[in-house]
């Protein structure tokens, strides 16, 4: 008497010969490379920011704009105070106007970095990838 278990035990046990397929990458979609670089640049933004906050937080808690401010003080009359220029919201409006940037530039770089590759593409006849099959 034969289970299913032990139909699939035999059929698991054939050694299935892989498949080795070499093909050429002879164009890159631009509208592909415009959607892929934005959502890597989103995401830069996101780490970009939480990273602003993050060393903001660090150095408010450990003091620095404070010691900060006392060295200044020390050789100025006092009237220059670092602490109204380094506080949360203008931290976070550099970090969002950095972001901002980044998100255009590497949307911009990814698209230039598809029409190069296509353009090269024409010289040196693609990319050459294996691939194969299990």
């Amino acid at each position: 008497m034969s289970t299913v278990a032990d139909k699939l035990a035999k059929k698991s046990s054939s050694k299935t010969s892989a498949k080795q397929v070499r093909l050429r990458l002879v164009y890159v979609d631009f509208w592909s490379a415009v959607k892929l670089s934005f959502l890597a640049a989103v995401a830069l933004a996101i780490v970009t920011v939480v990273s602003f906050f993050l060393v903001y937080m660090v150095v408010q808690t450990t003091g620095l704009i404070g010691q900060a401010d006392e060295f200044f003080a020390s050789f100025s009359d006092g009237s220059l105070s670092l602490s109204q220029f380094i506080g949360l919201p203008q931290v976070m409006a550099f970090a969002a106007v950095v972001a901002i940037l980044n998100l255009i530039v590497v949307t911009v770089l990814g698209a230039v970095v598809a029409g190069i590759y296509n353009l090269a593409v024409k010289v040196t006849g693609g990319l050459l990838v294996g691939f194969t099959s299990n």
